[in-house]
Formats: structure tokens, sequence, C-alpha cells
């Protein structure tokens, strides 16, 4: 399989691997791959780095099969991962199952936990030392928007994350592509994806984020441009200080009664 990129899109992945310097000579990184149009992109972009960077690491792919449906088939992502040379394997973790144990309450976070545990466990046993997931700008905009509306924090997830407890480190070679131009993608690798097996695919938070962020652009177009710069730690301006705890407040508040009684 021939395999090539733009010039733009080469430089968006070369700036994330070197800004954030995602891959060091030696690595074994395994590309967590859904079938989706996003780790489709993923697999293909980072076998054309490996590609150019002489084969400088190591690649391989998880499939992780949720059990959403009882006739998922893996099978065109394999061949996909044949084609880029990439070594594929998939497996089963009864994630819908778990769901329903617990009444499909915070599915979302039980299908990450879940998903995230089995990828790991995958990568330890055979000596993999990092994770690529697919995540892209737009996913950190929306984290991002969502933490802020859902909990009252600022917070996304990080291009590169080290997880103390495995030892692994968590890579997003795709941290700087938007999602439209992932779609654009698919002339490239011409892998169509594969439907999501998710029941609540497109009635998450998330999806409702989205297109939130969409409307309010109609009439702010600048919009998304401002969450992301608000997304880096240079952009903090004045903020509140954090709240005191009653103890805290405890000696102000007496030291204050005893100026009022004088």
């Amino acid at each position: 399989m021939k395999i090539n990129l733009p010039q733009l899109y080469f430089s968006k992945l070369m700036r994330a691997i070197v800004e954030f310097e995602m891959i060091e000579h030696g690595d074994h990184i395994l590309i967590g791959i859904s079938g989706g149009k996003d780790s489709l992109f993923l697999a293909y972009a980072m076998a054309i780095l490996r590609q150019r960077l002489k084969n400088s690491f190591q690649l391989s792919a998880l499939n992780i099969n949720p059990m959403f449906q009882p006739d998922f088939n893996a099978a065109p992502i394999a061949e996909f991962c044949a084609s880029l040379e990439i070594p594929f394997t998939s497996h089963e973790v009864d994630i819908a199952g778990a769901i329903r144990n617990q009444d499909g309450k915070k599915a979302c976070f039980t299908c990450s936990y879940f998903r995230r545990g089995a990828i790991n466990r995958y990568a330890k046993e055979h000596g993999m030392n990092k994770i690529a997931y697919a995540h892209h700008h737009d996913d950190a905009v929306e984290t991002f928007f969502m933490s802020l509306l859902y909990s009252g924090q600022l917070t996304t997830f990080l291009p590169v994350t080290y997880l103390d407890r495995t030892g692994l480190t968590v890579i997003r070679p795709l941290i700087y592509f938007r999602e439209k131009e992932i779609q654009d993608a698919e002339k490239y690798h011409g892998c169509t994806p594969v439907p999501s097996p998710c029941p609540l695919d497109g009635k998450t938070i998330r999806q409702t984020t989205k297109e939130l962020i969409a409307a309010l652009s109609k009439d702010n177009p600048l919009l998304y441009t401002h969450l992301a710069s608000a997304m880096r730690k240079s952009s903090l301006g004045e903020l509140w200080p954090a709240a005191k705890t009653r103890d805290e407040m405890r000696e102000t508040y007496h030291n204050l009664h005893a100026v009022l009684r004088h």
C-alpha cells in the first residue's frame, strides 16, 4: 500500500511530535483503534511517520470490542492495519454488561474506564511503553468547554500524559488536527470507517457541547479560536482566589467581631 500525506498534514503531525516530545528512539507504541475515522487516520499517519523516521520505533494496534453488538466485525480494521504493516489484535471486553449492571448510569465514564484499563493491561503484558489515542483538536476544545459547563473547572486532556501506576505514557499525535481535516483524510488512506457500535453515539454530553459551540460560533466566529487559546496556561488572567473553608475563615470572623465590639 502506497502511503502519503500532504505537507500541511505532515507538518501538523510533526509539530505535535516535536513540541510535546512524544516519540523517542526504541519506543513501542500501541495504537488504540476503534475503526472510526479518527483512529484509522491515526494508524495511517503513524505508519507514515515510522517510514519517514527510518523505523526508529515500533507500532502495534489494539481494538477493544465493547460487545454492544453481537455481530461486530473487526476484519476491515485488521485488513487496513495489515496493509500498513501494523500488527493488529482485537479483544472482547463486556463493557455493555458493565453498563447494564449500573442501569445505564454514567455509561460514557464506565465505557472509557474499562476500555482504557484493557488497553493499559495489554500494553504492559506485551512490553509496550506508549499508547497513542486519536484525540484531535476539536476533542480538546470540547473537553475544555465541557469541564467549564459541567464541572466548573478549567481543564482538558494533555497532549502527553505519564501514567504513574503503569509506567505507560499516553500520546495524542493528532492534537493539532481539526475534525474536518480528519474527515477529509479518508481520500488519502481509502479505508471506510466502521460505524460506531455505541448505542449512545450522537446522544452524549460531548455531542451537545459540539452543537453548542457550532451554534454560538454563528454569532461569534472567533469563539472556537478563543476557547483554544484559553486552554493554554499562558492565557490565565485575573481569577478569584480559591474559596476558603470555614476553619480558614474562623480566625478572621472572630477578629472582626472583636473589633466591632470595641
